[in-house]
């Protein structure tokens, strides 16, 4: 995974897996999500992300334990 920041377009890009783009859906306004074409998310882009998140370039990662 691997999410990046533009800060002069103000836009989140969050990768779940590189490879071609089939689709892009507008989830709601302003929330674009890509799929490959076995209908797999491949990543999420959100635009106006500093108007959406409190701090766009703050990342916290953790695994769940069982």
């Amino acid at each position: 995974m691997k999410v990046t920041y533009d800060p002069e377009v103000d836009v989140l890009n969050i990768i779940f897996a590189e490879g071609p783009i089939d689709q892009s859906d507008e989830e709601s306004p302003g929330i674009i999500v890509d799929y490959d074409r076995q209908g797999g998310m491949v990543a999420i882009e959100i635009l106006q992300a500093s108007k959406r998140l409190p701090i766009p370039t703050a990342v916290e990662y953790s695994v769940a334990s069982a």
